[in-house]
């Protein structure tokens, strides 16, 4: 009798104010991006610009609309002004409702202390009490700092199918390359047998995408146990999957095969761009059935002037084009003046390049100015490391930014 009344309190609770979902996404974005140096300075890397028109976070947030999950938190942190600024209501991704939508998640003063997110799992632990407002069956724990186009209903079905406690997504990588990664052991049927975080000597090639699912009350008992743990990291991939995978829990790899990139480091995150070029580009962003949605301002259309030379390159509106631009991609309201050349570069929002100016093999961040005459950078066949300009930069007229360097405002 007890517990019919307590249950049928619960379901008043859900059918209030927060209505019951399946399945409820947490998003992990308050990463710092240190190794994105000076274009992280002042900005989480989730909300670092891609691709002319996008933001890193765009992907994650489109990816969890177009897979019909509506209700996402947005754990933050490390410098989130702008990260939530840009979110907002969550409209541009139609996450903008009544019931779910758009959350952002901050660390928070709770009654006995206030602290910053420790780790992976400690974010999610942190946040279990706006996980339980919807009395979802499943949690869909992602990360906001990569650049991918995936179905996560599809996922989903799998870990139903297969009856899984947690179910983790991979993708293949090169052996070579294995060690960067935690690697999943599997069998025949895909269920994981061995789990190695960044092992030396890797026995798999299927890396974590960290993305997973997770049956809630699993997951919670985890978290629990992995907070009351003192010497845990409260990481994910740590702690909380070793201690599933030891304690004999279900748990499934789910093979992804698309194109997916982790963009945290300024090689990637330039390779990542230019994967958007050329005939048959590796990262296709053209694609109705799956759109990339995004916060920008209207603009007026790019104005590319008689005499300017443009060749393979993403031109986004509001961009002036005097000059020669050839395989770059190029933010809003960019301008290339007369006489200067932009090869191989991503150049993100309002940033100018005047007259007879040189920007080779680099990444050119919002509103910075390259004075008349600079040269940047060096092309890539030179041997030359990619060359960055902070956001609000300076390259003085005649002005030289060495091959491999990185130029701050301050």
């Amino acid at each position: 009798m007890q517990d019919n009344k307590l249950l049928k309190m619960k379901e008043r609770k859900v059918s209030g104010m927060y209505r019951k979902k399946e399945c409820v996404a947490m998003l992990l974005a308050g990463g710092q991006g240190s190794r994105l140096y000076t274009l992280t300075s002042r900005l989480a890397k989730p909300a670092v610009s891609f691709g002319g028109k996008y933001r890193i976070i765009d992907f994650t947030l489109s990816n969890c609309v177009n897979s019909g999950i509506d209700t996402v938190g947005v754990l933050t942190q490390y410098q989130p002004l702008l990260l939530n600024d840009y979110i907002g209501n969550g409209l541009p991704w139609d996450l903008d409702r009544t019931f779910g939508g758009v959350k952002i998640l901050p660390p928070y003063q709770g009654k006995k202390s206030a602290d910053w997110y420790r780790g992976t799992a400690n974010a999610i632990y942190q946040n279990i009490e706006f996980i339980d407002r919807y009395d979802p069956e499943y949690v869909l724990v992602l990360s906001g700092d990569h650049i991918y186009k995936m179905d996560y209903s599809k996922m989903l079905d799998a870990h139903k199918k297969n009856g899984a406690d947690c179910t983790i997504a991979v993708i293949e990588v090169p052996l070579s390359e294995a060690s960067r990664f935690g690697i999943m052991t599997t069998d025949a049927d895909d269920r994981i047998t061995k789990f190695s975080e960044k092992p030396k000597n890797p026995d798999s090639t299927k890396a974590s995408m960290g993305i997973y699912i997770f049956n809630k009350e699993k997951l919670f008992k985890y978290l629990r146990e992995d907070e009351a743990n003192e010497k845990s990291s409260n990481d994910f991939g740590k702690n909380v999957i070793p201690a599933m995978l030891a304690a004999g829990e279900k748990m499934y790899a789910y093979p992804f095969s698309g194109y997916w990139k982790d963009v945290g480091t300024i090689r990637s995150l330039w390779e990542a761009n230019m994967d958007m070029l050329g005939d048959s580009p590796a990262l296709q962003l053209g694609d109705d059935k799956w759109r990339i949605y995004s916060r920008h301002d209207a603009r007026a259309p790019h104005y590319v002037a008689a005499g300017a030379v443009v060749e393979n390159s993403s031109i986004t509106e509001g961009c002036e084009i005097r000059g020669t631009v050839r395989g770059s991609v190029l933010g809003a309201g960019v301008k290339v003046m007369p006489g200067a050349s932009v090869i191989d570069s991503v150049v993100m929002s309002d940033v100018t390049v005047k007259a007879g100016a040189s920007v080779s093999y680099s990444i050119i961040d919002s509103r910075a100015v390259i004075g008349e005459g600079a040269v940047v950078g060096a092309p890539e066949s030179t041997g030359a490391d990619i060359t960055v300009v902070g956001s609000d930069a300076t390259v003085p007229a005649g002005g030289t930014v060495a091959p491999g360097a990185m130029l701050s405002a301050n």
